[in-house]
């Protein structure tokens, strides 16, 4: 259990590490939390910097969910039947320090990179298959909070099919519900016409 908890405080801060400002910082941009939608996530960053600055931070927001669940999926065995309740938890905390980061007062993106991340390693299929949901919501609606909700009500359907396991799917539920919730204003946006389209 000393190992769990290890690992869940290290993926929590390892998902507070704000990638959208350090690329920011690295391509001598401005702060993104002070423009478009104040947010330091793919989008923002993309609106606000192009291509090469909203690539740069989709890889890194995902490689903060990526990379501590496949350590915990490593060095949990010995857990045998909790292994994934466990790896679950690390999975948890990693999302959990992007959407509220320790080292930005909380507050923090939406955690969709990061989740997506997660599933990655978890469920290399149902990634694959939000992936090209995700690319064809962007391609009929232009905007990437829609597609991302869309992908959002799917996740524990798409766990539920690739994934044998009820702790993974009881994540999948945790981090779908998280990122409705944290996409509530950009859905009001829609609703009134107001949100930015590609």
């Amino acid at each position: 259990m000393h190992l769990v908890l290890a690992l869940t405080v290290l993926a929590y801060l390892m998902g507070s590490i704000p990638s959208g400002l350090l690329v920011a910082r690295a391509l001598g941009g401005p702060d993104p939390r002070g423009f478009g939608s104040g947010n330091l996530g793919t989008a923002n960053v993309y609106r606000l910097l192009g291509r090469k600055a909203g690539a740069l931070t989709l890889l890194g927001d995902a490689a903060k969910g990526a990379l501590p669940v496949a350590l915990a999926r490593l060095t949990l065995t010995s857990l045998g039947a909790w292994q994934d309740t466990g790896v679950a938890l690390v999975a948890a905390a990693a999302v959990a320090g992007h959407v509220f980061p320790l080292y930005l007062s909380f507050k923090g993106g939406k955690g969709v990179a990061t989740t997506f991340g997660v599933v990655a390693v978890l469920a290399p299929w149902a990634a694959l298959n939000l992936a090209a949901v995700y690319l064809l919501a962007l391609s009929q609606t232009r905007t990437f909070s829609v597609s991302a909700l869309i992908c959002a009500w799917l996740l524990p359907v798409a766990m539920g099919l690739f994934a044998d396991s009820k702790a993974y799917l009881l994540l999948a539920g945790a981090l779908s519900g998280l990122i409705l919730v944290c996409h509530r204003d950009n859905l009001e946006r829609f609703f009134k016409g107001e949100e930015p389209r590609l």
